[in-house]
């Protein structure tokens, strides 16, 4: 009888560490307003409307996803690489990133500050010393102390987000805050999805708006429905105003006319359903630009393997009928350093 009390004793325990677990995660829960001052500048640049600008974005993964990996999430048996895998994706990718010192603006998803995933580098500041840009920004979109899963090795602490650098400096940079999210208490350990804008001067007296986006994933499809709807709000009441936008990042789905029903049928994910923007999202005279010859986005299921891993495409630009495409081009890693690759565009004004 005494072994059964214990027993009791100590399941009545565990339940209430637990509920005040729950109740210490529900206190501490990132819960951004609709919309937050990121930075604002008395003196911005004015960019002439008689120059291109070029844009770069990638999703690094937080350098915690190379070709070695697979993610327990997805459907692997991972839960984080090695220190020496993510210095070593850091430093490519800062490596890359220096590179094309040609661009003037770089919009970079999933960068840790704090992260046990990530040995609590802050990449941030790795990155942005390493590229050497006068200005920089980032906004939060994941915000955990500890996330409990898997039971076996926890993640524990998330601090992550969007990270924009640029060689121009905006008049305002914004957080704004996707509606819509998963039920308590999944809701305290799931990313609060957001874009962030940066708006520029321009020398004709209207602004350039670039937006860095990074849309739900395991959402069955019911967030990003609701996202989407709130992102075309936004930038249709902007273009009304006369300004430029262009917006850059992972959608988590495909671009209008690219439908790749393959995915779902061979990617082993069981939670993300991938679907494609609708072809009607926006006026016809809004344009998407993405390079369809070459994937940005593989399973996480497995390892890399260039024969087998299902592939797609995830990561494109959309802009105002007021700009006009240079070029687009995704760059081919073979996935060595994130689970994305790349993709580069240029613009002009007209």
């Amino acid at each position: 009888m005494k072994i059964l009390k214990y027993f009791l004793y100590l399941i009545m325990l565990l339940v209430i560490l637990f509920g005040v677990f729950l109740i210490a995660s529900t206190l501490g829960d990132y819960n951004p307003e609709e919309r937050e001052v990121v930075s604002e500048s008395s003196y911005p640049d004015t960019i002439s409307v008689n120059t291109y600008i070029n844009i770069f974005s990638w999703n690094i993964g937080y350098c915690g996803l190379g070709a070695e990996m697979d993610f327990f999430f997805d459907g692997g048996e991972k839960v984080r690489a090695t220190k020496e895998n993510t210095m070593k994706n850091m430093e490519a990718i800062g490596k890359l990133l220096v590179q094309n010192d040609s661009i003037e603006l770089f919009l970079l998803q999933e960068v840790d500050v704090s992260s046990k995933r990530t040995y609590h580098i802050n990449q941030t500041e790795e990155l942005t010393n390493l590229i050497k840009y006068p200005h920089s920004f980032f906004t939060a979109n994941y915000k955990s102390f500890f996330i409990p899963v898997p039971p076996t090795e926890p993640m524990g602490k998330v601090h992550s987000g969007l990270l924009a650098i640029s060689k121009f400096e905006p008049f305002l940079v914004e957080r704004m805050d996707f509606p819509g999210s998963y039920p308590w208490p999944k809701k305290l350990f799931m990313l609060d999805r957001c874009f962030m804008v940066q708006r520029f001067a321009l020398s004709n007296g209207k602004a350039l708006l670039i937006i860095n986006t990074h849309n739900s994933a395991f959402d069955g499809g019911a967030l990003k429905k609701h996202e989407m709807e709130y992102l075309k709000n936004f930038l249709l009441k902007e273009y009304d105003k006369g300004n430029y936008i262009l917006v850059g990042g992972d959608w988590n789905q495909n671009p209008p006319g690219f439908v790749d029903p393959q995915f779902n049928e061979k990617s082993g994910y069981e939670n993300f359903l991938l679907a494609t923007v609708s072809e009607d999202f926006l006026p016809k005279d809004w344009n998407w630009m993405y390079d369809p010859g070459t994937a940005t986005n593989r399973s996480n299921t497995a390892p890399y393997n260039k024969e087998t891993t299902t592939t797609t495409i995830l990561d494109f630009f959309l802009f105002s009928p007021n700009l006009s495409p240079v070029y687009s081009k995704t760059i081919e890693l073979d996935f060595e350093n994130s689970d994305h690759q790349p993709i580069l565009c240029s613009i002009e004004f007209h």
